[in-house]
């Protein structure tokens, strides 16, 4: 069954794929094949999600709110709001301007009022055909994610003091499609750093933060700024949210930025 299986998802073919997607995808400085942004798409859901049915509809432990979808795009419910940008809301427009069907549900706040109501209606219908329809848009949520990398980069330059630093680490890390899956898949991760609410004790820890961190302009430059930055997080973190638990798991996803995509 769809809802409680945490069983890998066949991967989709990649002509189901392609069907999605244009002969290239593009924005103002990424340029990828459709093959590659197939892959992007498959690693950012093996990262979030361990590759699973289950993990398009999670609720973490000490989170206020759920994580969807290939990207664990935030839902916030009614009457909650926390630091973290709420991303799902944004994703539901972009299918249905994609022309997916979304339920009406979708649309305004989260409908589970907490973790343990969430968790309880794991196989219910609702989620059950929430994840039929996430894992089936694969592509469309990949597209969201590259253009919320295309905004980036404008919001990052009015922001930093060390606007040549940044955009000359942005520009180089384009030029192939590993330095390109790293802002990818970072920007989805912690987000673009401009936002006044992430931050702890005034610190950042987004793309905005790894770029100025960089010493050299390769993805090994990028993961190695992207582990201290993240460090940086938890050490700034309040110590009920009990962030140590998570740094291993975050620096071996920065560690797959040295893989070939």
């Amino acid at each position: 069954m769809l809802g409680g299986s945490m069983r890998r998802l066949p991967l989709l073919t990649t002509a189901l794929l392609l069907a999605f997607l244009p002969p290239a995808a593009t924005s103002a400085a990424v340029t990828l094949t459709a093959a590659q942004l197939q892959r992007v798409g498959m690693r950012i859901w093996q990262n979030e999600c361990a590759g699973t049915m289950a993990g398009l509809t999670s609720w973490n432990k000490g989170e206020d709110f759920a994580s969807l979808g290939i990207g664990h795009f935030i839902w916030y419910p009614a009457g909650k709001r926390g630091p973290f940008e709420e991303s799902f809301p944004p994703l539901v427009t972009h299918l249905e301007a994609a022309g997916v069907k979304m339920p009406a549900w979708t649309r305004g706040p989260c409908p589970w009022t907490d973790r343990a109501a969430f968790e309880a209606d794991a196989k219910g219908a609702r989620q059950v055909q929430l994840r039929t329809i996430l894992s089936q848009t694969v592509p469309q949520q990949t597209g969201f994610i590259l253009q919320r990398l295309e905004r980036a980069l404008p919001r990052m330059l009015e922001l930093t003091k060390q606007k040549k630093r940044v955009q000359a680490y942005f520009d180089a890390l384009c030029k192939t499609p590993e330095g390109a899956f790293c802002l990818i898949d970072y920007v989805n991760f912690k987000g673009e750093g401009t936002a006044p609410a992430e931050r702890y004790q005034g610190q950042g820890w987004g793309l905005l933060q790894v770029l100025e961190g960089m010493t050299e302009p390769t993805p090994a430059g990028f993961a190695a700024s992207a582990k201290a930055v993240l460090s940086r997080r938890v050490a700034n973190a309040p110590p009920a949210r009990q962030e140590t638990r998570w740094l291993k798991g975050w620096h071996n996803r920065c560690d797959g930025y040295l893989r070939k995509l």
